[in-house]
């Protein structure tokens, strides 16, 4: 499908941005990484396996999109052998100066593509890593030998929060010199709770104006644990509060059933996908996120600039920003009944929270910015190389499929 085309200039860096799925905070950070580059010094594709409105979004940017069907989260060798030899004839044929992969399927095949295309420079986001506690050793040993064998030919590793770099460090994933510890970029200017925007909110989401909310933002998957939330809601002990989580995913429909059978000492409601995000936060009293891990969670940074008291677990990156007792409250991952008593605490609290709210928000400062990360990509990419001047031409479509 074509969405437009756009002028061609010779001397601009040619970037292949690479991501599963171009959706929630990795494709966020994917996007807005991409979008705060200087189009006059950089021509970005973004190649993705899928996604939602954020490949709409990159279109409206500006950006070309390729997607590629074949590059899906699960491991599937047929599948992922096609998506390895149809990226690195892409990175051929287009000449690519850098490409810059994004999680840990896009970031193994991506890297690899690369690298047999003769690309220049590989630069890698790690959002968060694929080895957890809860995995079998042999399956942690065999992810982590992966990542140090894609490490030795990867030049920049961007790492979302102090504790990813510590770990890909403290592994040796990639060469300490070659590391960099990134933020998440959010919009410091959003939308700030008050009396005014928690009553819109709440009208928005069909919600009553009194009464406390608790809310979550994220996939329905399992990584975040949501089965955990309505348990925490659950254990929370109070039917007149409301649980409110924003998001799809895969677990959708266990999630339901999850809060259906919580009834009636919960009430939980899933409002499903919603591109009005930040409108809705002022809707909660707090914002609560159970993951099992983590990188640094775009939804925490967003909820915190908009003023809402946070309590998550105490997962990867999280404290970067959740320092306990200081911007907010952390549970061991896992624990919803300890989940629950945080969340009751600053209910029961709200000078409390507040404070810790208003020290959250100063906390998000000029390092969570489109701006910070554009500089950090910009030093990452490395200079364009020289190239023989040309006549101005058309590109290519800026969607396609291959």
């Amino acid at each position: 499908m074509t969405a437009g085309t756009a002028p061609r200039s010779a001397d601009r860096l040619r970037v292949a941005v690479v991501i599963t799925r171009m959706q929630a905070g990795a494709g966020v950070v994917a996007l807005r990484g991409a979008r705060a580059l200087d189009p006059d010094r950089y021509r970005v594709t973004l190649v993705a396996g899928s996604g939602d409105r954020l490949l709409d979004e990159a279109v409206g940017a500006g950006l070309e999109v390729v997607l590629e069907p074949s590059l899906r989260s699960p491991i599937a060798p047929l599948d992922d052998l096609r998506a390895l030899f149809r990226l690195a004839t892409l990175f051929r044929q287009r000449s690519f100066d850098v490409v810059h992969t994004h999680s840990a399927k896009a970031g193994a095949i991506g890297r690899e593509a690369a690298r047999r295309a003769g690309v220049p420079r590989l630069v890698h986001t790690y959002h968060g890593l694929p080895f957890h506690e809860f995995q079998s050793p042999p399956r942690r040993g065999a992810y982590a030998r992966i990542e140090r064998r894609l490490g030795r030919f990867t030049d920049v590793g961007l790492c979302v929060g102090t504790a990813v770099s510590v770990e890909v460090v403290r592994r040796g994933l990639l060469s300490p010199e070659r590391i960099r510890t990134i933020a998440v970029p959010v919009d410091r200017d959003a939308t700030i709770r008050s009396p005014q925007t928690r009553a819109r909110a709440r009208r928005l989401l069909g919600l009553p104006e009194s009464g406390a909310v608790v809310g979550s933002v994220g996939r329905l998957c399992y990584q975040k644990a949501p089965e955990h939330f309505v348990a925490a809601m659950a254990a929370l002990g109070r039917p007149e509060v409301t649980g409110v989580w924003v998001g799809g995913g895969e677990l959708a429909q266990q999630a339901a059933e999850s809060a259906r059978r919580a009834l009636p000492a919960a009430r939980v409601v899933l409002v499903g996908e919603r591109e009005d995000v930040p409108e809705l936060l002022p809707a909660f009293d707090v914002f609560a996120l159970p993951s099992r891990y983590e990188g640094l969670p775009v939804a925490i940074c967003e909820a915190m600039v908009c003023g809402v008291p946070v309590v998550a677990s105490a997962v990867n990156s999280v404290p970067d920003v959740v320092r306990p007792g200081e911007t907010g409250l952390l549970a061991p991952p896992q624990r919803p009944e300890l989940l629950a008593a945080a969340i009751g605490h600053l209910l029961d609290r709200p000078d409390e929270a507040s404070r810790m709210a208003a020290a959250a928000r100063a906390r998000i400062d000029e390092r969570y910015t489109e701006r910070a990360l554009a500089d950090t990509l910009t030093a990452a990419y490395g200079p364009p190389p020289a190239r023989a001047a040309t006549a101005t031409t058309t590109e290519a479509p800026l969607h396609t499929r291959i």
